[in-house]
């Protein structure tokens, strides 16, 4: 019973210290976000590896969303005489909840594991470590632009993704529910409010922080060798994903609890 115990509160200790250190790295990226040298070219470099090369999977990802929500709510409306609602919940899903999530998710699945492996790597091969000797602070070069540009894109991501997802439920409403073209466009924007797509891109600001960090921790934090930058790639994607996940109720108990 002992040794249960043990074992039980020696799991806890750890999961709490693991918290712990990934709040004051959180807490030191910030610190540097705010203090000079600032690194405008590698700021640069990121925005266009985490924003502009990730809208490909997003839009396809929110494409085929829009279209199947659509396709879900009209089957499932059917049963009470409710077809009617179709475009007023398949844009307020997207806009609140869908764009977000699935956005963060996708960015995760390839920011997060990019930025882990990459940085992972370049601890392996110890260029880090020559950033030191080169007067070069890591966390500055390697964290805060990326942090910092995941945080700025994911949102503009989310707000494209939205777009894309309302209007695969606006091609396969009208081309395959009988919908007419201006009745759902005009149900779509006549119930969707300002607070909807507000909301889903704060939770795409936090959800693109949490990715890039996550990807920069395990980086910062992984093994020596191959398989230690495999562990660390593969921790980064799954610890993003899970807080995406939780953040994301945290959020709408926020946003919507009233």
């Amino acid at each position: 019973m002992l040794r249960l115990l043990a074992g039980i509160g020696a799991g806890v200790l750890a999961a709490l210290a693991a918290v712990g250190r990934v709040v004051l790295f959180a807490l030191a990226t910030l610190r540097h976000m705010l203090t000079p040298p600032f690194y405008v070219k590698e700021y640069g470099q990121a925005v266009i590896n985490i924003g502009y090369f990730s809208l490909p999977v997003v839009g396809l990802t929110a494409l085929f969303t829009g279209g199947a929500l659509a396709l879900q709510i009209y089957s499932g409306g059917a049963r009470f005489n409710a077809e009617a609602v179709v475009p007023t919940i398949v844009a307020i899903g997207m806009v609140r909840e869908l764009g977000p999530v699935l956005g963060g998710l996708m960015v995760a699945a390839r920011v997060a594991s990019s930025i882990a492996a990459e940085i992972g790597t370049m601890k392996v091969t110890e260029q880090i470590d020559a950033l030191v000797t080169l007067s070069t602070h890591p966390m500055k070069y390697l964290t805060v632009p990326r942090v910092l540009a995941a945080t700025l894109c994911v949102p503009v991501l989310v707000g494209v993704g939205d777009i894309i997802g309302i209007m695969g439920g606006y091609l396969v409403g009208t081309s395959r529910l009988g919908f007419n073209s201006n009745a759902y466009l005009t149900n779509t924007f006549d119930f969707l409010e300002f607070w909807d797509v507000a909301s889903g891109l704060i939770k795409g600001a936090v959800f693109g922080f949490l990715v890039a960090l996550m990807g920069c921790y395990y980086g910062m934090n992984s093994g020596r060798g191959a398989q230690g930058v495999g562990r660390a790639t593969k921790a980064a994607v799954v610890a993003a994903s899970v807080l995406i996940l939780a953040s994301n109720y945290i959020l709408t108990e926020v946003f919507f609890s009233a």
